[in-house]
């Protein structure tokens, strides 16, 4: 009787061998490939905009070559740094919010009821799904000075009316704690499945030893998310600049534009709402914050690896 020959090892196995045994994983990850070439390099070739006088009237190559001329305009521009403030303000105050939505996945993890924890998850997803253009006007009508919900709580405690979107100071606040209103629950799922994924045994284990709920959930549940913290926190401040436009643009005003002038802005007006749409500056200050978006990632990956073991690569 014939004995089955074994199968050989992959590391003995040639390449197109290795490949036509994969074929079927290698097709099925041509598409998502070929998205990322098509809408993520492609475009990459009308970057050289921002290095040419660039007029609708001709073509990129026919536009006139003036290098890093409107980078240079954009940095010795009187609001370069009024500009520059407000973007790190919203970004820095994001992600010192980062952790509301740890607790609160930790929160629900200790849940008993069963039916209350669905509908505590349920109740914080659903923000998530409203537009933005939905949420600015539920904004606006509650800061509203005279009929909004906001002055009529504060009034029950003798507080003044007050134009709260009028006032720089308070668009920060506004701004950053909306946006936990309405993220903080669809953020916390990837912190939940995580702590799915911590071993029980673990907190048996400490429970044996007396361990109170505060004790597990420092000893066990934060190392166990660290990981996972590390990650996002790191792609977080990899995108310290990219502060959403859509919303700051659709809740700025006369009163607040020195809070509310952000990067985002600023090149959306530059390229598309302005009198003369400038093509080439908009252009460049959106590669400008891409380098720096990109250094900052490359930063905070080192210093995750190095203080934590934990990066993106």
């Amino acid at each position: 009787m014939n004995k089955r020959q074994p199968a050989i090892p992959a590391r003995h196995t040639p390449r197109m061998e290795r490949i036509w045994k994969n074929r079927v994983l290698y097709m099925m990850l041509l598409f998502p490939l070929v998205l990322v070439v098509l809408f993520r390099y492609v475009p990459m070739y009308g970057i050289q905009i921002a290095f040419r006088n660039y007029q609708p009237s001709k073509t990129i190559w026919t536009s006139e070559w003036v290098g890093l001329k409107y980078i240079i305009k954009f940095i010795n521009n009187y609001q370069f740094w009024t500009i520059l403030k407000n973007t790190l303000v919203l970004g820095l105050y994001g992600i010192a919010v980062f952790p509301c939505s740890l607790i609160l996945a930790i929160c629900v993890n200790y849940l008993r009821c069963k039916p209350f924890q669905k509908t505590v998850q349920t109740i914080s997803y659903l923000p998530h799904f409203i537009t933005t253009v939905v949420m600015c006007s539920i904004i606006l009508q509650m800061f509203d000075a005279k009929t909004g919900l906001v002055n009529a709580i504060l009034g029950v405690f003798g507080v003044p009316q007050r134009n709260y979107m009028g006032i720089p100071s308070a668009f920060p606040h506004i701004y950053v704690w909306t946006n936990v209103w309405q993220d903080i629950g669809y953020a916390s799922i990837i912190y939940i499945a995580s702590l799915a994924g911590i071993s029980p045994e673990l907190h048996e284990a400490a429970m044996i030893d007396g361990a109170t709920l505060l004790k597990r959930i420092w000893h066990v549940d934060i190392p166990g998310l660290l990981p996972t913290v590390c990650v996002l926190l790191i792609m977080r401040c990899g995108s310290l600049l990219n502060v959403g436009y859509e919303k700051v643009y659709l809740l700025q005003n006369p009163m607040n534009l020195k809070a509310s002038e952000i990067i985002n802005t600023y090149v959306y007006k530059q390229g598309l709402t302005s009198g003369l749409p400038q093509y080439s500056s908009a252009t460049a200050i959106g590669l400008f914050v891409s380098i720096i978006n990109l250094i900052l990632l490359v930063t905070v990956n080192r210093i995750s690896s190095a203080m934590t073991g934990n990066a993106l690569w």
